[in-house]
This record gives C-alpha cells, sequence and structure tokens, in this order.
C-alpha cells in the first residue's frame, strides 16, 4: 500500500467549545485509537483534504508531537449542510498484526460481454479484506476478459495471496448488463423469434 505522512498537535481540551474553535481556525478534530491509549488530537483541514479527495487507501505515517505512529483512516463525521468534516478517527496498525481495511478494486480486460454489446458495471468499487501489512497492495485486481453478456464475478470467485476477502461471498462485484442494443440483437437471432438472452447472475 502508499503511504501517507501526516503531521498533527496534540489535543487536551477535549469539550465541543473547544473542537468548534479548532474547526474555525480550519483544524479537523481527530482521534487515533486501537494501540492501547487513544490519542486525541487536530490536523489542517487543507492537509486532510488530500486524504478525502482521492480513490487510494494508504497507510498514514502520523506525527503527533514528536510521537509517531502507523495508522489508517477509519470514519469522518461531516456537517450535514456544509459537508465540511467535522471530526475524523484513525485505527493505529502494527506490521506485525493482521488488520481489516477496504481496498479499491482495479478491473483489468475487455470483457466479451461488452463486444456482444453490453456494458460493464462495477458494482462494488472497494473489498474488505484482512491480512498483514507488508501483504496489502494498493488495489485489488480483478480479470474480466472472460466475462459474458449478463454474467457476474462475485466475491466468493476470488482469492488473493495472503489475504482473507471479508464480504459476502455472494456480493456482486462487476458484472456486465444487458443493454437494448444488446437485447434487440440477441431477439433478432432466435430461431423462434423469442428473446433470447442469457441468465443474469
Amino acid at each position: 500500500m502508499k503511504t501517507f505522512e501526516l503531521k498533527g498537535s496534540l489535543r487536551t481540551d477535549l469539550g465541543k467549545k473547544a473542537n468548534k474553535a479548532l474547526r474555525k481556525e480550519e483544524m479537523v478534530p481527530c482521534e487515533l485509537y486501537g494501540g492501547g491509549e487513544n490519542v486525541h488530537f487536530a490536523i489542517s483541514e487543507k492537509i486532510f483534504s488530500k486524504l478525502l479527495f482521492t480513490p487510494e487507501v494508504y497507510i498514514i505515517n502520523a506525527e503527533v508531537d514528536g510521537k509517531k505512529f502507523s495508522c489508517i483512516l477509519r470514519d469522518i463525521h461531516f456537517h450535514a449542510v456544509t459537508d465540511k468534516p467535522l471530526h475524523a478517527d484513525f485505527y493505529q496498525v502494527f506490521e506485525d498484526k493482521a488488520f481489516e481495511v477496504e481496498l479499491p478494486i482495479r478491473v483489468e480486460g475487455f470483457a466479451k460481454g461488452i463486444q456482444a454489446g453490453g456494458k460493464l458495471a462495477v458494482i462494488s468499487r472497494k473489498l474488505k479484506v484482512k491480512g498483514l501489512m507488508a501483504n496489502l497492495p494498493e488495489n485489488l485486481l480483478i480479470e474480466v476478459s472472460d466475462l459474458g453478456l449478463g454474467r457476474s464475478i462475485q466475491v466468493g470467485e476470488l482469492t488473493y495471496e495472503n489475504l482473507e476477502l471479508l464480504n459476502s461471498k455472494n456480493s456482486v462485484v462487476v458484472q456486465v448488463k444487458l443493454t437494448r442494443a444488446a437485447r434487440a440483437a440477441a431477439q433478432s437471432t432466435s430461431p423462434d423469434g423469442g428473446e433470447a438472452t442469457p441468465a443474469a447472475e
């Protein structure tokens, strides 16, 4: 996985007024947990936005008042009207302990079903996995070249070395959907004039 360097300042006043004052200064109140005692800190909203507006998932090397932690971004609370981040939770991770994280998928190949007039739909943009830090890739590659019209790939059909997939095995990740053009073509080539389309999974 890629890494992201992040510096924050320790928070000692954890009240609502203190958090509100931080947000006025364009700082985001944060909390780090998972390593024993929780660490409360604040980071620049400008820096934090680089973590928000990206499809990438990072191992974050956080430094808070000289202390360093490896962590992942676990949760973000947004303002209901402005969509500005109100609070962020980080989870501390260790090289020798497996942990759960959502990784983006990367589709590769030109599906047979697209050549037949279908449209590739990515149903799940990320999948939850569990593994050691050293075994986590930047993304999960899914090869779709053999995927036919009306067919799909489910989580249970995927395997990755040294990783455990945690999503339901029946969850659809990608599928080739039937378009109107594909339906019309299939119907016109049906011997009895009926609609001959493959069953969608």
